[in-house]
């Protein structure tokens, strides 16, 4: 039995696997330029973020209808619920669908459609986090915000994510007082190939709750104690730092002097279909990599629940801290 868990930072678009990915172009009448799903996998690698991107985006196009983001999402919550994961927060980038064509609806609705069931079928327990992308127009995020108002009942938060470099957060600084004015956490990637100073920004100007990635807050002694002052919830994810190259190597990974330092770190999967693991493989890789104590898997096991948007139901997070600290290592 793994290690109870919540999985804070995770794209459900970067859960498409190439099976199904395949099975999707084939329902819709879509062709990829692969010959078959190892050619697809072959292509799983990355100089950097954009180079990602690139390949996430084009991979977009089998996702057509409800029932497409509904197989998706199924398919993510029962491989999560299997390496542990008791509570999931997902992003989904709505301005990559309706781009394409694709009603907000029916991305919304087909997410739901899973969601909804999640807790019957799988054991966990789900929120639902729209991001958008922060190499579009800040225009265009507060269209989404407002195509997304009839469905806010779905929604609980707003993040930030795609190329980050040359885009600080404060381009989004008017959609985001437009978010917190209806009542929606605010997360943003920030710190992961931009400086730290976007760390700053997003807590200042965006005033985000929690940091998604953070990791070149270790370049700002100053930042590092802020954040541990106040208590900002960092969702780190090591095998996506290493595919992506904002590490070298797993082993030279900052988190256990983040860790000593006080931060209040997670470990997550970000897209786990892209980057050869998911939540609970990325916790095998950094207790084997960087020789992690099983008090520090649970403290990271710990601090994804107290990180959580929880608050709505402070029994189901009790129940989920006291099964990690009843979990016995083997």
């Amino acid at each position: 039995m793994p290690l109870p868990k919540a999985e804070l930072h995770l794209h459900i678009e970067g859960t498409l696997e190439p099976e199904l990915a395949f099975e999707l172009a084939a329902r819709n009448g879509v062709e990829l330029p692969y010959a078959d799903t190892e050619e697809l996998r072959e292509a799983y690698r990355f100089e950097d973020l954009q180079s990602f991107l690139n390949l996430y985006y084009e991979l977009m196009a089998v996702l057509r209808t409800e029932q497409d983001f509904a197989d998706l999402t199924d398919a993510y919550l029962a491989r999560a619920a299997a390496q542990g994961v008791r509570h999931a927060e997902i992003f989904f980038d709505p301005q990559a669908h309706t781009k394409r064509g694709l009603e907000l609806g029916t991305v919304v609705e087909g997410l739901w459609r899973a969601l909804e069931r999640g807790e019957a079928r799988h054991g966990v327990s789900t929120r639902l986090i729209m991001c958008f992308l922060r190499d579009d127009s800040a225009e265009s995020a507060m269209a989404t915000l407002r195509a997304a108002e009839p469905y806010l009942d779905r929604i609980t938060g707003v993040g930030l994510d795609s190329a980050e470099v040359g885009h600080p957060p404060v381009k989004f600084r008017e959609v985001y007082e437009a978010a917190a004015a209806l009542g929606l956490r605010r997360v943003a990637h920030a710190g992961e190939e931009g400086p730290p100073a976007y760390i700053t920004e997003a807590l200042d100007v965006l005033g985000v709750e929690r940091v998604d990635h953070g990791l070149r807050c270790v370049e700002d002694p100053a930042l590092v104690e802020r954040l541990v002052r106040e208590r900002v919830p960092l969702t780190l994810c090591p095998l996506s730092n290493v595919r992506l190259r904002a590490v070298d190597t797993l082993a030279g990974h900052p988190l256990p002097a983040m860790l000593d330092a006080g931060l209040l770190c997670t470990v997550n999967s970000d897209d786990p279909a892209y980057f050869g693991g998911y939540a609970g493989d990325n916790f095998d890789a950094v207790r084997q990599a960087l020789g992690l104590t099983e008090e520090r898997l649970r403290e990271l096991a710990r601090n994804s629940f107290l990180a959580s948007f929880l608050e709505d139901d402070e029994e189901r997070r009790a129940r989920y801290l006291a099964e990690v600290e009843a979990y016995e290592f083997t």
